[in-house]
């Protein structure tokens, strides 16, 4: 009897003298395994899928708010005909999850209201469109059109200090360098 009670003794402090986050830990996939689970892949490869389904070229900004980022992963999202049909690219950090921004894009025709309730602010970007500035669910967003493409910068509002309106507007201003260079190529 003495040796079953030593037996089951042993038995439990074992199972129980396990740290709790090593059961968590098994359970939790690393982004590079989750994200592509969800859809999502390369930008790259993603844009390109988004281009061909279309039939037209798209162009990103060059540059991205001037945060860290540890991971970025873009998804086309092909649902039952083209009206829901968008691309999107995701800045994420697992350590700092305040830290993410990600970029949609949608065609013009299909495009995503502006809720006068969301609406902060307009801007005019370099090339004379105008940009709507909106809080919406935790973000902050920049939407634009350009040529076709109706974009949506967002940022989580826990880092507004850091990236302010305007710093979005040099980000879509920033697609106007790419226009620069492949007009003079």
């Amino acid at each position: 009897m003495d040796r079953i009670f030593s037996l089951c003794l042993s038995s439990c402090y074992l199972l129980f003298s396990q740290p709790s986050d090593a059961y968590i830990n098994d359970s939790l996939s690393p982004y590079e395994e989750i994200y592509p689970e969800i859809g999502y892949k390369t930008v790259e490869a993603a844009a390109s899928d988004f281009e061909r389904h279309f039939h037209q070229g798209l162009k990103l900004p060059l540059r991205v708010p001037s945060i860290s980022f540890t991971h970025h992963f873009g998804r086309f999202n092909d649902l039952e005909g083209d009206m829901n049909d968008f691309f999107e690219v995701t800045f994420i950090n697992h350590q700092l999850p305040e830290h993410h921004y990600k970029i949609t894009v949608r065609p013009n025709e299909f495009n995503l209201p502006a809720k006068k309730e969301n609406i902060v602010n307009d801007f005019e970007l370099k090339n004379g469109t105008s940009a709507i500035y909106m809080e919406i669910s935790g973000f902050n967003v920049l939407s634009f059109e350009r040529e076709g493409w109706q974009y949506m910068l967002w940022i989580d509002k826990r880092v507004s200090n850091k990236v302010t309106p305007e710093v979005l507007v040099d980000i879509a201003n920033s697609i106007d360098y790419t226009v620069q260079e492949d007009e003079q190529g």
